[in-house]
């Protein structure tokens, strides 16, 4: 099995469904020449966990964003996430960032989601306000109010492993126990962040729900996917005009495109530019 997978299960007793995220090298590729603050990394890796659990339910083709913005110390938390699980993000923050209540670190803040499904004319969005002092407990918020069932998060991140842990009261769980979903999320809240960033889906179910008959799925890798783009990135510099890319070439000696989420820089001289707008086939710039 891949060290980076979303796992769903059921327990078909309780009409209660779950899923197990763990990130491996999607995480670390995320992360990679970053060198965020602990808190940060912590932050983002609990948002990345959080949406592997909400894109792998995506039924259609199309991208997944989670933005949480804000104007504290913790700038924004950007996550993408397609319906094959493929995956990047970004975080950025203020100098001097530490530990303290997610709320005081956004400030006044929001988080948007946005799904672009291709065969829709616009991407729809939807505001979440920040209710709860954690990633967990605002996307719980938002789960209860967009489902209509309460669901419990339970998240752990480090420099090397993101995790998760997702439960979701089904319509006839009253009926099937009235006491089952009171039972698990207890069990749940029983889990140390060691366990969630070491076990596996099978051996961690085992251990807080041994009582209890589950179904477990197939697991599903995640990706951490950040290609190259040099087409759009071209085309971003036409739809500039010559002018105005030949004005910032002769101020700079290079015209340099920055694409943030992909923590990577797209480089181009002058002769560069020159075959971009001349219309010949151009060499390949330089990558940073």
């Amino acid at each position: 099995m891949s060290n980076s997978y979303v796992q769903r299960f059921l327990f078909e007793d309780l009409d209660i469904r779950g899923a197990f995220v763990h990130l491996g090298s999607a995480w670390q590729g995320m992360q990679a020449d970053r060198a965020y603050p602990a808190v940060v990394t912590r932050l983002l890796g609990e948002m990345m966990a959080t949406a592997a659990i909400i894109g792998g339910n995506l039924k259609q083709p199309g991208r997944l964003t989670f933005q949480l913005s804000g104007h504290g110390l913790l700038k924004a938390l950007i996550l993408d996430c397609t319906q094959d699980l493929k995956m990047r993000g970004m975080a950025r923050f203020e100098p001097g960032i530490a530990e303290a209540p997610l709320q005081e670190l956004v400030g006044d803040g929001r988080l948007l989601l946005t799904l672009d499904n291709p065969q829709a004319a616009l991407p729809y969005q939807s505001f979440v306000p920040l209710e709860g002092g954690t990633i967990a407990e605002v996307f719980e918020h938002y789960l209860a109010q967009s489902e209509q069932q309460p669901a419990r998060l339970f998240l752990a991140a480090n420099e090397t492993t993101a995790a998760g842990l997702f439960l979701q009261k089904l319509p006839a769980a009253d009926t099937r126990d009235a006491d089952g979903w009171t039972r698990l999320t207890h069990l749940a809240s029983t889990a140390k962040p060691a366990e969630l960033l070491t076990l596996d889906t099978e051996t961690l179910l085992a251990r807080l729900f041994a009582e209890e008959d589950k179904r477990l799925y197939e697991a599903r890798e995640v990706f951490y996917h950040c290609p190259e783009d040099w087409e759009k990135v071209r085309g971003m510099l036409q739809q500039l005009g010559r002018g105005e890319v030949e004005a910032i070439l002769s101020e700079h000696g290079e015209v340099v495109i920055r694409d943030d989420i992909c923590n990577r820089d797209y480089r181009f001289g002058a002769a560069d530019i020159a075959q971009l707008f001349d219309g010949a086939a151009p060499p390949k710039p330089t990558l940073h």
